[in-house]
């Protein structure tokens, strides 16, 4: 087990900041509180029932952890309660607990996490079988995984769990059953999938994995944060009590649950995987709706920037547009000029790219994905070289970089079109 030994605000950081922050990402002015009204004065009435209970995990979970962020308490506290209402969605969402280095507290975490869950199925060196003949369709358990990085942090190790990693996946959605040959007759049987699973380990899971994810990035905690110590026989009452309570407030809202399609501020997978999340907010009330949004979010652009290679494709996309804006948006711009102009911006990866930076090759290998490739292109000065036409990018930046404000545009070039560019 980890030491609580990640890095976030202090214990005694108030339920809602000024302004809240995610590794990565500039801090943004925190919602205000729904118990106040528009002109800031406190509403006298008690909070409701689930807010306080998430209040209360809340307190719980920073207590005895340093998150790394205030959008990080609000996922964990909510995520935690959703287990409680997994028959309500149609998604599962997983709980990613990573860090780049021991010592910075996702075991602590994971251990705060086990004791508030619903119905824990801790799965250490568990086999594929052996966990889907334990999830009860009708009653799915949470999945807890521990030191996930030792399953996956080899070729040989992600090859022997290979199963599992499919087994996570698929358990995302409902519907995705496992097909298993069992009994003297050989009859082939139908085995649900469909879980919420939490996973800590050093370092990123697989990406299939962690695109199902809501990511907490944790941290080795500074000198001057402080949590306490976490003493299993002692502290776990306390732990349990909230479970309890989460539990009993949660069932009688089930079918209010199914019916529920919450406006989302993220689309397509990402709110698949908040959704359960964001309805929890929604009928705990209180300031919970708004901070569930915020994280959800926040944290969800932070992991669009950090997916290793999605994400690389997109910052190759608007490295691209900006190599046409600069001189003027051409027609046609040479497989050598865009190269140059790549390798030479010294904020981006393209000049460690490989041993000799950004090749031919490469670029068109981290195009092929969107259809785009080079030609033979013919320029105003009468020469050929390979080379791409900007009509080939405009659908795909539309998709996947839309253009950004034109006060943010970057500036087009006066002097004309340079060498190995068509007008």
């Amino acid at each position: 087990m980890d030491e609580p030994t990640s890095s976030t605000a202090p214990t005694s950081t108030p339920d809602v900041p000024a302004s809240v922050a995610i590794l990565g990402q500039s801090a943004i002015p925190a919602a205000a509180p729904a118990d106040q009204d528009r002109d800031g004065a406190a509403s006298a009435g008690p909070l409701p029932e689930g807010a306080q209970i998430l209040a209360a995990l809340r307190a719980q979970l920073r207590r005895y952890v340093a998150m790394p962020s205030e959008e990080a308490v609000t996922a964990v506290a909510l995520w935690i309660a959703a287990t409680h209402l997994q028959r309500a969605w149609q998604h599962a969402p997983r709980l990613a607990i990573v860090a780049p280095e021991k010592r910075c507290g996702k075991s602590r975490l994971l251990d705060i996490v086990t004791e508030t869950v619903h119905n824990r199925l801790i799965t250490v060196n568990a086999s594929a079988a052996a966990i889907f003949r334990s999830i009860d369709g009708d009653d799915p358990p949470t999945l807890l995984v521990d030191e996930a990085d030792t399953l996956f942090s080899s070729p040989r190790a992600a090859e022997k769990n290979e199963e599992v990693r499919g087994l996570i996946n698929a358990g995302h959605q409902r519907g995705r059953p496992t097909l298993r040959v069992s009994g003297p007759e050989h009859q082939v049987q139908e085995f649900p999938t469909f879980a919420m699973a939490a996973l800590a380990g050093i370092g990123d899971l697989p990406d299939t994995m962690q695109d199902r994810a809501v990511v907490i990035r944790m941290r080795r905690r500074a000198a001057g944060e402080k949590v306490a110590s976490f003493r299993t026989g002692r502290d776990t009452p306390a732990l349990n009590a909230i479970r309890d309570r989460l539990h009993a407030w949660l069932q009688p809202l089930y079918a209010q649950a199914m019916e529920m399609e919450p406006p989302m501020p993220v689309e397509d997978r990402a709110a698949d995987t908040w959704e359960p999340l964001v309805i929890i907010a929604d009928l705990a009330g209180g300031d919970w709706p708004a901070l569930a949004r915020t994280a959800c979010r926040t944290m969800t652009d932070y992991e669009a920037g950090q997916d290793e290679e999605g994400g690389l494709r997109t910052r190759l996309l608007v490295g691209i547009r900006r190599a046409f804006a600069t001189v003027g948006d051409p027609t046609v711009l040479s497989t050598k000029h865009l190269l140059e102009y790549l390798n030479a911006d010294r904020e981006a990866p393209w000049a460690e790219y490989g041993a000799n930076g950004l090749t031919p090759r490469g670029l068109q290998l981290l195009l092929k994905p969107y259809g785009i490739g080079s030609a033979n292109r013919r320029f105003p000065d009468g020469t050929q070289a390979k080379g791409f036409a900007r009509n080939q990018f405009l659908d795909t930046w539309a998709r996947y970089c839309p253009e950004p404000k034109a006060a943010d545009a970057p500036a087009s070039s006066a002097d004309g079109p340079m060498p190995g560019t068509a007008a």
